[in-house]
């Protein structure tokens, strides 16, 4: 394997001139991935289960405050040596084993971007649909839906693959017109919704079915868990590849303040104008609605109805771009650097994106955060716990950034594999893979022990633990395995 075969452009480290993000340029990050369609629907499962609407954002920020410890820890490495997460992963995993994890992490990203495609194409189909009534009665086909719903989500798909192809300076700049723009509309929705309903409605007033005297009175626990590992989960993805990012930073100081602004306060935000407004609607339309989109179509003044199709397009091409389309490109690109670049990858993603069908993936709200949150969080948390057990507490925070290019190098280990850290990999997965078979349906939930069930519901922190202090130990006894 030659030099050539670890490095293109896209992998090198960025130079001290590039090095521009500022503070803002972080906040603006995540108050931009933040303000989207699945955030201002992340309470609904959560007050469905029997949650009230301060225990749901409370886990939601919770969560989010837990997820933004590794985020700033992996964040580190990407400031100080201007090097992507693949890149990173190497001094761990080896200069061949780092696929593994960058593998993992662009598959979830892929999910999550057909996911948010399909937020977007809906959002088009379904805004289009009262101008062109006839479009909703267009039957569906093999796939699952109509030949107008595909043709809608195509349509957004490539309007993704444009700004892919303009590369990641495009991105900053449609995340910076965003976060102000999707937070003040988020405002205007609360503010007419309050003034509609006469208040929040019931929701707000609507007690926890886990209080005494209520139908799931001292469960809570048993619900609370899951549901913040789920929370967690959310931006797991973003903990490992944020280095992605923070390689263009500044300064370390930029990074953290710009993240911790951004991130907790603009999730729970965000999804406390999701609950308010759904509560709101009860009163206003005489059903509970969750989904946005569902409720500005009631709409039928014609230019509140392009604006809104405008923003919900801005608003989940900028997160899709930011979350689910940087990483996966850096990703399949460190498969194979001579040959796939940042551009390629994108375009692999947004390939699988569309075979996945991610219409059926977000058809069932429990499924989506108990299987899909939380069964991804069973990966993605042991491979943080191994980044963050190298960088900060083998290697002190050390790195040689030209072995991580070399071939021949002190990553090399065994052919290019960490043995110790597909190892420890392993070990931290396979105690939620029981949890998740059953989740998922593959095998009966009966046949799970009890504690491997209860496993699951904490499948990042266990997986991160676990990962972690094992990490530790096989590497002090093989520490060049």
């Amino acid at each position: 394997m030659s030099a050539g075969a670890l490095e293109n452009p896209d992998l090198a480290p960025v130079r001290p001139e590039r090095r521009t993000w500022r503070t803002g340029s972080f906040a603006a990050l995540w108050i931009s991935m933040s303000a989207c369609v699945p955030t201002y629907m992340l309470a609904s499962s959560l007050v469905g289960g029997g949650m009230n609407w301060w225990e749901a954002i409370l886990t939601i920020f919770l969560g989010n405050t837990i997820v933004l410890v590794p985020i700033l820890l992996n964040a580190h490495a990407g400031t100080r040596y201007g090097i992507p997460f693949p890149v990173l992963c190497r001094s761990s995993f080896g200069t061949r084993g780092a696929n593994v994890p960058a593998l993992l992490r662009a598959l979830v990203a892929c999910g999550w971007f057909g996911i948010q495609a399909w937020i977007g194409g809906d959002a088009i189909f379904r805004i289009l649909g009262v101008f062109l009534p006839s479009l909703a009665g267009a039957a569906p086909t093999a796939l699952g839906i109509s030949a107008p719903q595909f043709a809608c989500f195509m349509a957004f798909w490539g309007i993704n693959m444009v700004v892919v192809y303009k590369g990641i300076d495009s991105i900053r700049i449609l995340l910076n017109i965003k976060a102000p723009l999707l937070m003040t509309l988020g405002l205007v929705l609360l503010a007419w919704a309050y003034r509609s309903a006469g208040g929040f409605g019931p929701m707000l007033a609507q007690p926890s079915a886990f209080d005494a005297g209520q139908p799931r009175a001292g469960q809570f626990m048993a619900f609370f868990v899951p549901g913040l590992t789920g929370m967690v989960g959310f931006w797991a993805t973003l903990s490992l590849n944020i280095p992605d990012f923070s390689r263009y930073a500044a300064s370390q100081r930029d990074q953290i303040a710009g993240q911790a602004l951004g991130l907790p306060l603009a999730m729970a935000f965000y999804s406390f104008i999701g609950v308010a407004v759904t509560s709101a609607t009860s009163v206003i339309f005489g059903q509970t609605i969750w989904n946005p989109l569902d409720v500005l179509i009631r709409f039928r003044s014609p230019a509140v109805l392009i604006v809104a199709m405008l923003a919900l397009c801005i608003a989940t091409l900028a997160t899709n771009l930011a979350a689910n389309v940087v990483s996966p490109a850096n990703d399949f690109s460190h498969l194979a650097p001579r040959w796939i670049s940042f551009r390629l990858g994108g375009l692999i993603t947004g390939l699988v994106g569309i075979a996945i069908m991610p219409w059926k993936l977000v058809a069932d709200p429990s499924g989506y955060i108990f299987t899909w949150l939380v069964g991804y969080s069973a990966l993605l948390g042991p491979v943080g716990g191994i980044m963050i057990a190298d960088y900060f507490v083998v290697r002190h925070r050390q790195l040689d950034v030209p072995a991580l290019y070399d071939p021949d190098g002190c990553y090399r280990y065994s052919g290019g594999w960490s043995l110790v850290a597909i190892a420890a990999f392993a070990v931290a997965v396979l105690p939620s893979l029981p949890g998740f078979l059953a989740q998922a349906g593959w095998i009966d939930p009966a046949r799970v022990p009890a504690p491997l069930a209860a496993v699951y519901g904490y499948a990042w922190f266990a997986g991160f633990a676990i990962a972690f202090v094992v990490y530790l130990l096989l590497r002090r006894l093989a520490p060049n395995s």
